[in-house]
């Protein structure tokens, strides 16, 4: 995981304590300022504390202030000013703009997302996925759109799966899992309570419990056996979920990539006969059309 410590800073300052909060908005209004301060300085300016700072580093995952700074100033050196951050859908900005604006907000929703992922629990939700017996995906509404893009996927490929988009629904479906089946809850905040409901009924049938989440401190991410991150900022309403969609349907593509690598062989036999099945119903959709 690369070490962006504004990416860091930005998804966790909401789980901060007041406190932190402060020195958090301080850091993030005054960029290029934070390494030419001591930590006196910084809590001078911050109206804080020495330790209110040491406290708020070590919350960050900085052992030491000195680190702090270390990553403050790579975060500077690396950064791409011309396209670094998200913008906003605006009152009446013409379609060229919307085309630019939506394109790069995306894209850098995908570069954030690889910043936070860990690769390691990449790899054992792919083993996960390998061996289950049947795997479930649960999200409401867009994480419900993702959900359904994740079945489609991995049935194509033979695996037993299915999407649950509804609180009801999940919950029936959580309780009939077993041993050596796999839950997949995708929530971009991690405290939905259909999701928190549904994710205590799959862990009492014995289900594993893979979360796609939000870089974020959240009971999903506390109680799922392995956890993916993705980073992305929701903006305002009128955003409408399109960032955190992206960066979800992008581990999706992850996993399913991880898995039809893995079991190549059969995944091959497998997409070969979906595919041979889609293209006989498509010559006769088209003999069909033609006749008429």
């Amino acid at each position: 995981m690369d070490d962006d410590v504004f990416l860091r800073l930005r998804e966790l300052r909401h789980s901060l304590t007041p406190v932190e909060r402060i020195i958090g908005e301080y850091v993030l209004q005054n960029k290029e300022k934070i390494p030419l301060l001591s930590i006196k300085a910084l809590a001078r300016d911050s109206h804080t504390s020495d330790a209110s700072v040491l406290r708020f580093c070590k919350t960050l995952g900085y052992r030491s202030y000195r680190d702090f700074i270390v990553a403050i100033s790579t975060a500077l050196g690396s950064a791409d000013k011309s396209s670094n951050q998200y913008t906003d859908i605006q009152p009446g900005d013409s379609l060229s703009t919307i085309i630019t604006n939506i394109s790069l907000n995306n894209r850098k929703s995908i570069e954030d997302t690889m910043k936070v992922i860990d690769r390691d629990a990449i790899a054992r939700a792919v083993e996960m996925l390998r061996r289950a017996t049947r795997i479930d995906f649960y999200g409401v509404s867009a994480s419900g759109l993702v959900c359904m893009d994740a079945q489609q996927k991995f049935t194509r490929i033979g695996k037993t799966c299915f999407a649950y988009t509804d609180g009801h629904g999940q919950l029936t479906a959580a309780s009939l899992l077993h041993k050596g089946d796999v839950a997949v809850l995708v929530s971009n905040s991690g405290d939905t309570l259909d999701i928190l409901e549904t994710l205590e009924v799959a862990k009492d049938s014995g289900a594993s419990v893979i979360a796609i989440t939000r870089y974020v401190k959240s009971e999903l991410a506390e109680q799922a056996d392995v956890v993916l991150n993705f980073s992305t900022p929701e903006i305002t309403i009128r955003s409408g979920a399109m960032g955190s969609r992206i960066a979800m349907l992008t581990i999706i593509d992850i996993l399913f990539a991880g898995v039809a690598s893995a079991d190549y062989q059969n995944v091959k036999s497998c997409l070969k006969k979906t595919h041979s099945v889609l293209m006989r119903k498509h010559k006769h959709a088209v003999f069909e059309q033609n006749r008429l």
